[in-house]
C-alpha cells in the first residue's frame, strides 16, 4: 500500500493542490458576488466592466453601440444599431474560467514567482479574449440570429476554453519546469 501511494504521489499532489485552490477561490468569488442584491437587479462591478469594455471594443469597429443596465434582471444589455443583441450576465465575465485556469497552473507550480506571473498574464489574456468573444458573439447575433443557440452554446465556449487549453499546454511544456523534471 505504501509503495502504491508513493507511485501515485505526483497525481495526488496535483489533485490536492488543484482542489484546494479551486475551492478556496470559488468560495472567495461567491463571497464577492453575495455583496450584490440580485433581487434588486444589481450587477457586480466586474461584469459591468466586461459589458462596458465590450461596448467600447465594438465601438472601435462600428458606430451606434451602447449598453444599459437591464430593468428586470441583473445584467447589462448590449445594443448595436439600436437593436438589443445580447445581455452580459455574471457568467459572461469569465471569472469562473479564470479560477479554473489558475487552479491548474497552481497545481503544476514549482516556483512561486514564475507561477504568479504566468497566472496573472494568463488571466489578462483570458480577459482580453473573453471581451473579443463577447464582441464577436454580439455581431454574430445581430447578423445571424438564427444560429444564436449554436453560437452561444458551442462555438464561443470552445473559443474561450481553447484559449485556456493553449495556455495550460504552454505552461506545462515550457514554463512550469514539470516536463523537464520528468523527462
Amino acid at each position: 500500500m505504501k509503495n502504491n501511494f508513493s507511485q501515485y504521489r505526483p497525481f495526488f499532489t496535483f489533485l490536492s493542490k488543484f482542489l484546494l485552490f479551486y475551492v478556496v477561490f470559488t468560495i472567495v468569488y461567491k463571497i464577492y458576488l453575495n455583496q450584490y442584491d440580485v433581487d434588486k437587479n444589481e450587477v457586480d462591478s466586474f461584469t459591468e466592466a466586461v459589458a462596458n469594455q465590450t461596448e467600447k471594443l465594438m465601438g472601435v469597429f462600428v458606430e451606434n453601440t451602447s449598453s444599459f443596465r437591464h430593468e428586470f434582471e441583473p445584467s447589462i444589455k448590449i445594443f448595436y444599431n439600436d437593436k438589443y443583441v445580447a445581455r452580459v450576465i455574471e457568467g459572461c465575465n469569465a471569472i469562473s474560467v479564470m479560477i479554473l485556469y489558475a487552479a491548474f497552473i497552481f497545481a503544476f507550480s514549482t516556483r512561486w514567482k514564475k507561477t504568479f506571473l504566468y497566472t496573472l498574464i494568463g488571466i489578462i489574456i483570458i480577459h482580453f479574449f473573453n471581451i473579443i468573444r463577447i464582441v464577436l458573439l454580439c455581431f454574430s447575433l445581430y447578423y445571424c440570429k438564427e444560429y444564436a443557440i449554436f453560437l452561444h452554446g458551442t462555438i464561443f465556449p470552445l473559443f474561450i476554453y481553447g484559449v485556456v487549453f493553449l495556455l495550460w499546454i504552454l505552461w506545462v511544456t515550457k514554463f512550469s519546469g514539470y516536463a523537464k523534471r520528468n523527462s
